[in-house]
């Protein structure tokens, strides 16, 4: 049976990994729907060239779907995806033992780490703004940027972020807290890391 994109774009992410372990053809639908938010996600932690991230999605991909039947359903399974995809970038991170690379990565985005009391008055000093973030941002511990991101920008919850990073919650809770404080004492300062 053949469906159309509008019936893919419906089924939750628990019918398509079931469609996924009865017919692997149609695993590509959990892929279509992962590539761009995991892909995202990788480069923002890891800072590397898209070629390099892409590399990272793809490695992502094959564990994902090599595991695909040992997925528990009591999970989301973004958090679990997003688990696989964290662990494959920091393993990537590992092997090349080197800093990251700095890369300008949707320096908007960043913008969104700052206290509302933050008041920017026109385009060219949010623009100035989001590179300054942007630039804190990519000297932060990598343990800061990766819980920051998840939950400012990927917009995870506590729950899912425990279950990417398989931290507890206070722990969670305190990088977040340090990581943002971090980057609010450093944007006042105007100093980099």
């Amino acid at each position: 049976m053949m469906l159309t994109r509008a019936e893919i774009e419906v089924k939750n992410d628990g019918e398509l990994v079931e469609m996924a372990r009865a017919n692997p053809e149609h695993y590509r639908f959990l892929m279509e729907r992962y590539q761009d938010p995991l892909l995202r996600f990788v480069r923002r932690i890891t800072q590397l060239p898209v070629e390099d991230a892409e590399d990272i999605l793809q490695e992502t991909f094959v564990k994902m779907y090599r595991n695909l039947n040992d997925y528990d359903s009591g999970m989301k399974f973004s958090s679990w995806a997003y688990r696989i995809a964290h662990n494959a970038a920091v393993d990537h991170l590992r092997k090349i033992n080197v800093r990251p690379k700095q890369v300008s990565i949707e320096v908007v985005d960043y913008v969104k780490l700052l206290p509302s009391s933050v008041n920017v008055a026109d385009e060219i000093a949010a623009k100035d703004l989001a590179e300054k973030v942007s630039a804190v941002m990519n000297e932060l511990p990598i343990k800061y940027r990766e819980v920051l991101i998840l939950r400012f920008i990927e917009d995870k919850s506590y729950e899912e972020i425990m279950d990417i990073l398989k931290k507890p919650k206070g722990s969670v809770a305190t990088l977040i807290d340090r990581g943002r404080k971090m980057l609010v004492e450093r944007m006042q300062n105007n100093q980099p890391l």
